[in-house]
């Protein structure tokens, strides 16, 4: 619903899931980002302010005509959005502590305190959103340190710690882990990385996302980043000695494979490789290549133990490079 220079959108309706707070604030983000980069005719920069907030409503009935048309929706839920908004700085985003609480640590926030906003008896508690957080998984960012026990999946365990075993005795397993959401496959798979945490291994976590589905290896991507111990702001000639110590560890060819792994990271090569001249077939199969070579490299020192996370969302090519990773895994 456009409301002059002002969009009021809706998440959740009409079609919901399970993470509208999530989606509400990625939005908000690409909008401010986005926004940034415009000017007035005169040559003014823009910015954005968004305010979010979560709750329930009612949908009413159509109203208008034509382009005009839309649902009226009535409730508080909007007009604290609206406030919150009109708290926020230029390019930020401010968020109801509702939203807050469904968002667990999936960003980095800045405490606003209670505030006292008009048409609400009660001070509101206000939240800044300041980026994302470092978080690596989902279930790790909604449920922090701290685990509940593991109930009742003994069997289910017990049948891990059996394909680990052989594994560490060098014979590649493959598990899938599937069921519905919210019955414990995350917390199973932590029970299996804390129960491997005893003995010396090389953990590989790859995490799917359903905002990257057309991502090419974008938890391929990631997993690379946090081995390379990237850091914000880092320098491109020391993200590729990063990118070098790290394939050092599995590899012989180490600059023909920084080069790939450069490229598929998007690092600026500056002249210390020659260009790659490759078609993108044979680029895609040379990386895959370097990528299960260094798969085998690290499982020639100490075993392996490599989780990906919610494939359902996973891209085409990183399907496609985990079926070979199976099939290598069984040889």
């Amino acid at each position: 619903k456009f409301l002059g220079d002002g969009v009021l959108a809706y998440f959740g309706w009409p079609r919901a899931h399970e993470d509208d707070a999530e989606r509400a604030v990625r939005a908000g983000l690409r909008v401010t980002e986005m926004v940034k980069t415009l000017k007035t005719p005169a040559g003014e920069a823009l910015s954005a302010r968004i305010g979010i907030s979560t709750g329930l409503v009612v949908v009413g009935d159509i109203v208008g005509e034509g382009e005009a048309r839309e649902r009226s929706v009535v409730g508080e839920t909007p007009n604290l959005a609206a406030r919150l908004q009109g708290l926020a700085e230029p390019g930020c985003i401010v968020i109801a502590d509702a939203t807050r609480r469904l968002l667990g640590d999936l960003f980095v926030y800045r405490d606003l305190g209670e505030i006292h906003v008009k048409g609400f008896r009660a001070p509101v508690q206000a939240w800044s959103i300041a980026g994302e957080s470092e978080a690596e998984s989902r279930f790790e960012a909604h449920h922090g340190p701290s685990w509940t026990a593991l109930v009742g999946r003994d069997q289910e365990l017990a049948l891990l710690l059996d394909r680990w075993d052989r594994a560490k005795d060098g014979e590649g397993q493959v598990v899938l882990l599937a069921g519905q959401p919210g019955i414990g496959k995350s917390r199973l798979v932590r029970a299996i990385r804390e129960r491997a945490g005893s003995v010396p291994h090389f953990p590989l976590s790859h995490f799917c996302s359903p905002y990257h589905t057309n991502t090419a290896l974008y938890p391929v991507i990631g997993l690379l980043e946090r081995g390379a111990e990237f850091r914000p702001g880092d320098p491109p000639e020391h993200q590729l000695d990063q990118i070098e110590a790290m394939l050092a560890l599995a590899v012989d060819d180490v600059r023909e494979s920084a080069q790939l792994l450069a490229d598929l990271l998007a690092i600026p090569a500056g002249g210390r490789y020659p260009p790659l001249d490759l078609s993108p077939h044979l680029k895609k199969e040379k990386t895959f290549q370097v990528l299960l070579e260094q798969l085998a490299g690290l499982a020639r020192k100490r075993p392996v133990l490599a989780v990906y996370e919610d494939v359902h969302w996973s891209d085409p090519t990183t399907l496609e490079l985990l079926d070979r990773a199976v099939e290598w895994v069984q040889r």
